[in-house]
């Protein structure tokens, strides 16, 4: 799902809400998660998972054109950790789907 069909598919739950105002909603939630993680702050939505930072250290890296070691440096990348309801949201919709599937195949 992209941020377009997000936004989208919250217009169609939210009718008394513009697009133009909910993609402002969306785009503010994210630039507040942004903004957290580029403090070094941590970003935990209860119940989904939480936004924060791993370091990476420098490495020696190769480039594959030339096969030349270049040095990569060290840097901080975003990181999302599924939260304990989310994983056994998904863990449940895909078993009913491989279920469903196998009925389908045996019928």
């Amino acid at each position: 799902m992209t941020k377009s069909e997000l936004v989208a598919d919250l217009t169609g739950k939210l009718p008394h809400l513009t697009t133009k105002d909910v993609d402002f909603a969306v785009n503010l939630m994210l630039d507040a998660i942004a903004e957290a993680l580029t403090q070094g702050d941590r970003v935990e939505i209860r119940g989904f998972g939480s936004f924060s930072l791993n370091f990476r250290p420098a490495r020696q890296g190769r480039n594959p054109k030339t096969g030349e070691q270049v040095e990569v440096p060290a840097k901080h990348v975003p990181h999302f950790k599924a939260g304990k309801e989310l994983r056994e949201r998904v863990q449940e919709a895909a078993e009913t789907a491989a279920r469903e599937q196998r009925l389908r195949q045996a019928a």
